[in-house]
């Protein structure tokens, strides 16, 4: 029993976000001996203020599935496709562009609030040891010397500090847009196959509003995000307002720059009292692996070393991938020491896939917009092929490289449909 008992793993996860309870849920059902730590208890996470959209693909939610974590899929709903519509309300004829593409796979949304709280008490239902509380940066190293394996699953509070930016891999130096979301209950329906649609509205000088169907705490509810260029109109949350105010004040700004979203948020309300979320995220990666001196080493995942705007709504999907490739990695690792070199190797292979998502978010934000990305987006609108390549793309970005992310490629794509309407 004692020989059996000195070959389990000791694994400690600060960060109880997607990427901290999927990992530790994973490691769990492999016997290894996990400690999560936890800034917020299940009751705090659920009562407590919306986190993100968390809008996922198939390939993430496949992932969950795999793992026996798709605890709502009798609930949430399923996107089937998307509405894109941009156009500029300030132009003296303005004229809307609009294309709608179906999804070839699953997406949905469940609120992070849910999602998170369940798993939480399903670590612990398993008899997972969570300790609770906020972790300073000068407590990793006690937390270091308890473990074989330190991994660092949040980008929340001072522990970012600890991984280093990688400026190599870092376009920009701070956020590029002011963010604010709302979950809304009362959304009416227009009787459209739109209604069942993730919808987006792109004012090239303002910024882009996106509507998404979502499970939350009280049920399916809808989502509004709001993206917004600094200075704009829709930068006007400095105040951070309650939710009725804030939502109030976000559909007052659908009437003017997409009123066909307008119409579907007269009668919206918040779903609850910590429905609404107010921000902007600064686009980092920095250094998979952090030295604390004497030969500790802490491993990050997910937002404490991979941060995207959420313009292009891949968070939730890098944090499933992340835990998916932080398990298998370890799991093979077997009896063998997590040491710095596995460490940084484990970041890199992630970032392998990462590095895609990251360059087409980075991509998206540009501005002003690369030639030859505005070229496909306004073929989009004419031509159904494009637009659908283009909205099943973010399921897995990767596939963006033959084609989106290289302006030579761009052009020899669009070649093919010169002449063709």
């Amino acid at each position: 029993m004692d020989e059996v008992e000195a070959h389990v793993r000791r694994i400690a996860i600060i960060g109880a976000g997607q990427a901290g309870l999927q990992l530790a849920l994973g490691l769990q059902a492999a016997d290894y001996e996990v400690t999560l730590l936890s800034d917020r208890s299940a009751r705090q996470i659920r009562e407590g203020r919306v986190t993100s959209t968390q809008l996922m693909f198939g390939p993430a939610l496949a992932l969950e599935r795999a793992a026996g974590l798709n605890l709502w899929d009798d609930r949430a709903p399923v996107m089937d496709g998307v509405e894109m519509n941009q156009w500029d309300p300030t132009e003296r004829a303005p004229r809307r562009a609009r294309f709608t593409a179906s999804y070839d796979g699953e997406v949905r949304s469940v609120d992070q609030r849910l999602k998170l709280s369940t798993w939480l008490e399903l670590f612990e239902a398993r008899g997972g040891r969570v300790r609770y509380g906020s972790v300073a940066p000068d407590e990793a190293p006690g937390i270091v010397a308890r473990h074989d394996l330190t991994v660092v699953a949040t980008g929340r509070g001072a522990l970012s500090s600890l991984f280093v930016r990688d400026e190599t891999r870092s376009l920009y130096e701070g956020p590029q847009r002011a963010v604010a979301a709302f979950y809304a209950a009362g959304v009416r329906g227009r009787g459209e196959d739109s209604d069942a649609y993730l919808r987006a509205t792109g004012v090239p000088s303002v910024g882009d509003a996106i509507a998404l169907q979502a499970l939350t705490v009280n049920g399916p509810c809808d989502i509004l995000l709001i993206e917004g260029k600094f200075g704009g109109p829709y930068d006007c949350w400095a105040d951070r307002p309650n939710p009725s105010e804030g939502l109030r004040r976000a559909v007052e700004l659908l009437r003017v720059y997409a009123p066909w979203e307008y119409e579907r948020f007269t009668s919206a309300e918040p779903t609850d009292a910590q429905a609404a979320l107010y921000g902007a995220v600064a686009p980092v990666v920095r250094s998979g692996v952090a030295a604390l001196g004497e030969g500790q080493y802490v491993l990050g995942m997910a937002d404490a070393v991979v941060v995207h705007d959420p313009l292009t709504g891949q968070g939730a999907n890098n944090a499933a991938r992340a835990a998916a490739e932080y398990l298998d990695a370890i799991l093979k690792r077997g009896d063998l020491p997590y040491d710095e070199q596995w460490m940084r190797q484990t970041f890199e292979e992630y970032w392998q896939h990462a590095r895609h998502v990251h360059a087409f978010t980075d991509l998206m934000l540009r501005q002003p917009q690369a030639e030859h990305v505005g070229r496909l987006l306004r073929a989009a609108f004419e031509h159904p092929e494009i637009a659908h390549r283009f909205v099943n793309g973010y399921a897995d970005p990767a596939g963006y490289q033959d084609w989106l992310m290289d302006s030579g490629r761009a052009e020899t794509y669009l070649a093919r449909f010169a002449g063709s309407r």
